[in-house]
Protein backbone atom coordinates (compact mmCIF):
# COMPACT_ATOMS: atom_id res chain seq x y z
CA UNK A 1 0.00 0.00 0.00
CA UNK A 2 1.29 3.44 -0.94
CA UNK A 3 1.04 5.90 1.92
CA UNK A 4 2.61 9.31 2.37
CA UNK A 5 3.91 10.68 5.63
CA UNK A 6 1.37 13.49 5.46
CA UNK A 7 -1.48 10.98 5.30
CA UNK A 8 -0.24 9.25 8.44
CA UNK A 9 -0.49 12.59 10.22
CA UNK A 10 -3.72 13.53 8.52
CA UNK A 11 -5.84 10.52 9.48
CA UNK A 12 -5.66 11.09 13.26
CA UNK A 13 -6.58 14.72 12.63
CA UNK A 14 -9.59 13.60 10.63
CA UNK A 15 -10.67 11.41 13.52
CA UNK A 16 -10.57 14.41 15.86
CA UNK A 17 -12.49 16.52 13.37
CA UNK A 18 -15.17 13.84 13.13
CA UNK A 19 -15.77 13.99 16.86
CA UNK A 20 -15.82 17.80 16.82
CA UNK A 21 -18.14 17.90 13.85
CA UNK A 22 -20.52 15.47 15.53
CA UNK A 23 -20.89 17.97 18.39
CA UNK A 24 -21.47 20.90 16.06
CA UNK A 25 -24.28 19.46 13.98
CA UNK A 26 -27.70 21.03 13.69
CA UNK A 27 -30.71 19.52 15.44
CA UNK A 28 -31.85 17.97 12.15
CA UNK A 29 -28.80 15.70 12.06
CA UNK A 30 -29.23 12.16 13.43
CA UNK A 31 -26.95 11.72 16.44
CA UNK A 32 -24.20 9.11 16.59
CA UNK A 33 -24.92 7.97 13.06
CA UNK A 34 -21.20 7.34 12.57
CA UNK A 35 -21.39 4.65 15.26
CA UNK A 36 -23.85 2.58 13.23
CA UNK A 37 -22.85 0.22 10.39
CA UNK A 38 -23.03 1.99 7.03
CA UNK A 39 -24.22 5.06 8.95
CA UNK A 40 -27.54 3.33 9.62
CA UNK A 41 -28.31 2.69 5.94
CA UNK A 42 -30.03 -0.63 6.60
CA UNK A 43 -32.24 1.18 9.12
CA UNK A 44 -33.09 3.85 6.53
CA UNK A 45 -31.42 6.66 8.48
CA UNK A 46 -30.60 9.74 6.42
CA UNK A 47 -27.69 12.10 6.90
CA UNK A 48 -28.22 15.83 7.16
CA UNK A 49 -26.57 18.31 4.79
CA UNK A 50 -23.74 19.04 7.22
CA UNK A 51 -22.88 15.35 7.56
CA UNK A 52 -22.94 14.84 3.80
CA UNK A 53 -20.73 17.90 3.29
CA UNK A 54 -18.23 16.59 5.82
CA UNK A 55 -18.18 13.20 4.07
CA UNK A 56 -17.43 14.94 0.78
CA UNK A 57 -14.62 16.95 2.36
CA UNK A 58 -13.15 13.77 3.83
CA UNK A 59 -13.27 11.96 0.48
CA UNK A 60 -11.71 14.92 -1.32
CA UNK A 61 -8.89 15.01 1.22
CA UNK A 62 -8.21 11.30 0.77
CA UNK A 63 -8.25 11.71 -3.02
CA UNK A 64 -5.41 14.22 -2.70
CA UNK A 65 -3.29 11.79 -0.70
CA UNK A 66 -3.88 8.50 -2.50
CA UNK A 67 -3.78 7.52 -6.14
CA UNK A 68 -6.81 5.29 -5.51
CA UNK A 69 -9.55 5.54 -2.91
CA UNK A 70 -9.22 1.82 -2.31
CA UNK A 71 -5.83 2.49 -0.73
CA UNK A 72 -7.38 4.89 1.77
CA UNK A 73 -10.13 2.34 2.44
CA UNK A 74 -7.54 -0.37 3.11
CA UNK A 75 -5.88 1.88 5.66
CA UNK A 76 -9.18 2.60 7.41
CA UNK A 77 -10.04 -1.11 7.47
CA UNK A 78 -6.67 -1.87 9.02
CA UNK A 79 -7.29 0.77 11.69
CA UNK A 80 -10.78 -0.60 12.25
CA UNK A 81 -9.43 -4.07 13.03
CA UNK A 82 -6.81 -2.57 15.34
CA UNK A 83 -9.41 -0.69 17.36
CA UNK A 84 -11.71 -3.72 17.41
CA UNK A 85 -8.95 -5.88 18.87
CA UNK A 86 -8.36 -3.16 21.47
CA UNK A 87 -12.06 -3.27 22.43
CA UNK A 88 -12.54 0.35 21.27
CA UNK A 89 -15.73 -0.51 19.46
CA UNK A 90 -17.09 2.97 18.70
CA UNK A 91 -13.79 4.06 17.18
CA UNK A 92 -13.56 0.81 15.21
CA UNK A 93 -17.04 1.41 13.81
CA UNK A 94 -16.10 4.94 12.73
CA UNK A 95 -13.05 3.65 10.89
CA UNK A 96 -15.02 0.92 9.10
CA UNK A 97 -17.60 3.53 8.14
CA UNK A 98 -14.91 5.79 6.71
CA UNK A 99 -13.64 2.83 4.71
CA UNK A 100 -17.18 2.22 3.45
CA UNK A 101 -17.37 5.80 2.19
CA UNK A 102 -14.21 5.22 0.18
CA UNK A 103 -14.82 1.70 -1.15
CA UNK A 104 -18.13 -0.04 -0.48
CA UNK A 105 -16.90 -3.16 -2.35
CA UNK A 106 -14.32 -4.06 0.31
CA UNK A 107 -15.69 -7.21 1.95
CA UNK A 108 -13.67 -6.73 5.13
CA UNK A 109 -15.76 -3.67 5.98
CA UNK A 110 -18.93 -5.78 6.30
CA UNK A 111 -16.97 -8.50 8.07
CA UNK A 112 -15.85 -5.84 10.53
CA UNK A 113 -19.43 -4.69 11.04
CA UNK A 114 -20.48 -8.27 11.74
CA UNK A 115 -17.73 -8.90 14.26
CA UNK A 116 -18.39 -5.55 15.98
CA UNK A 117 -22.07 -6.32 16.43
CA UNK A 118 -21.18 -9.81 17.62
CA UNK A 119 -18.91 -8.36 20.29
CA UNK A 120 -21.96 -6.42 21.47
CA UNK A 121 -23.93 -9.71 21.48
CA UNK A 122 -26.13 -8.42 18.66
CA UNK A 123 -25.73 -11.69 16.81
CA UNK A 124 -28.91 -11.67 14.73
CA UNK A 125 -28.30 -8.07 13.70
CA UNK A 126 -24.82 -9.01 12.49
CA UNK A 127 -26.03 -11.64 10.01
CA UNK A 128 -26.98 -9.25 7.13
CA UNK A 129 -23.50 -7.75 7.16
CA UNK A 130 -21.83 -11.15 7.06
CA UNK A 131 -24.09 -12.05 4.14
CA UNK A 132 -22.92 -8.96 2.24
CA UNK A 133 -19.29 -9.84 2.96
CA UNK A 134 -19.81 -13.36 1.61
CA UNK A 135 -21.48 -12.07 -1.55
CA UNK A 136 -18.36 -10.06 -2.26
CA UNK A 137 -15.85 -12.73 -1.24
CA UNK A 138 -16.80 -16.29 -0.38
CA UNK A 139 -13.21 -17.57 -0.54
CA UNK A 140 -11.99 -16.51 2.91
CA UNK A 141 -11.95 -19.40 5.40
CA UNK A 142 -11.65 -17.13 8.43
CA UNK A 143 -14.73 -15.21 7.33
CA UNK A 144 -16.72 -18.44 7.09
CA UNK A 145 -15.45 -19.39 10.55
CA UNK A 146 -16.71 -16.10 12.01
CA UNK A 147 -20.03 -16.55 10.22
CA UNK A 148 -20.31 -20.01 11.76
CA UNK A 149 -19.61 -18.61 15.22
CA UNK A 150 -22.38 -16.05 14.72
CA UNK A 151 -24.90 -18.68 13.66
CA UNK A 152 -23.83 -20.80 16.61
CA UNK A 153 -24.45 -17.93 19.01
CA UNK A 154 -27.89 -17.33 17.53
CA UNK A 155 -28.60 -21.04 18.02
CA UNK A 156 -27.57 -20.81 21.69
CA UNK A 157 -29.95 -17.87 22.12
CA UNK A 158 -32.93 -19.26 20.22
CA UNK A 159 -32.42 -23.03 20.17
CA UNK A 160 -33.62 -22.85 16.59
CA UNK A 161 -31.91 -25.78 14.84
CA UNK A 162 -31.77 -24.01 11.48
CA UNK A 163 -29.03 -21.77 12.88
CA UNK A 164 -27.03 -24.78 14.03
CA UNK A 165 -27.36 -26.24 10.53
CA UNK A 166 -26.13 -22.94 9.09
CA UNK A 167 -23.20 -22.98 11.52
CA UNK A 168 -22.27 -26.52 10.44
CA UNK A 169 -22.53 -25.67 6.75
CA UNK A 170 -20.39 -22.56 7.26
CA UNK A 171 -17.69 -24.61 8.97
CA UNK A 172 -17.70 -27.06 6.09
CA UNK A 173 -17.18 -24.13 3.71
CA UNK A 174 -14.27 -22.98 5.84
CA UNK A 175 -12.72 -26.46 5.88
CA UNK A 176 -12.98 -26.72 2.11
CA UNK A 177 -10.87 -23.55 1.91
CA UNK A 178 -8.50 -24.39 4.79
CA UNK A 179 -8.45 -28.20 5.10
CA UNK A 180 -5.45 -28.34 7.44
CA UNK A 181 -6.85 -26.08 10.16
CA UNK A 182 -7.51 -28.28 13.24
CA UNK A 183 -9.62 -25.62 14.96
CA UNK A 184 -12.24 -25.83 12.22
CA UNK A 185 -12.56 -29.58 12.66
CA UNK A 186 -12.73 -29.13 16.40
CA UNK A 187 -15.58 -26.64 16.08
CA UNK A 188 -17.40 -28.97 13.72
CA UNK A 189 -16.99 -31.81 16.22
CA UNK A 190 -18.61 -29.63 18.90
CA UNK A 191 -21.41 -28.56 16.55
CA UNK A 192 -22.32 -32.15 15.68
CA UNK A 193 -22.38 -33.07 19.36
CA UNK A 194 -25.32 -30.67 19.79
CA UNK A 195 -27.41 -32.49 17.19
CA UNK A 196 -26.50 -35.86 18.70
CA UNK A 197 -24.90 -37.08 15.49
CA UNK A 198 -22.25 -39.12 17.25
CA UNK A 199 -20.92 -40.71 14.06
CA UNK A 200 -20.26 -37.32 12.50
CA UNK A 201 -18.82 -35.99 15.75
CA UNK A 202 -16.44 -38.94 16.04
CA UNK A 203 -15.46 -38.57 12.37
CA UNK A 204 -14.41 -34.97 12.77
CA UNK A 205 -12.83 -35.60 16.16
CA UNK A 206 -10.52 -38.15 14.54
CA UNK A 207 -9.66 -35.70 11.77
CA UNK A 208 -8.95 -33.04 14.38
CA UNK A 209 -6.67 -35.33 16.37
CA UNK A 210 -4.67 -36.16 13.25
CA UNK A 211 -3.92 -32.48 12.77
CA UNK A 212 -3.62 -31.46 16.43
CA UNK A 213 -4.39 -33.82 19.35
CA UNK A 214 -4.75 -30.82 21.67
CA UNK A 215 -7.29 -28.91 19.58
CA UNK A 216 -10.29 -30.50 21.31
CA UNK A 217 -10.70 -31.06 25.03
CA UNK A 218 -11.09 -34.81 25.33
CA UNK A 219 -13.49 -34.44 28.27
Amino acid sequence: MIQTVSMKRLLPLLAILLVFFGCAQSQDCPENINKLPMYGKLSNLKKCKEQIAFDNDFIALVDKQYKKREQGADHMVMRGWQYLRSQKLDTAMMRFNQAWLLDSTNYQIYWGYGDLLGMQKLFKQSIPYFEIALKINSKDAKLWQDVSTTYGNVFYETRDKKYLDLAINSLKKAIALDPKNPNLYGQLTAAYSYVMQKDSAQKYLKLTDKLDPNAVNQK
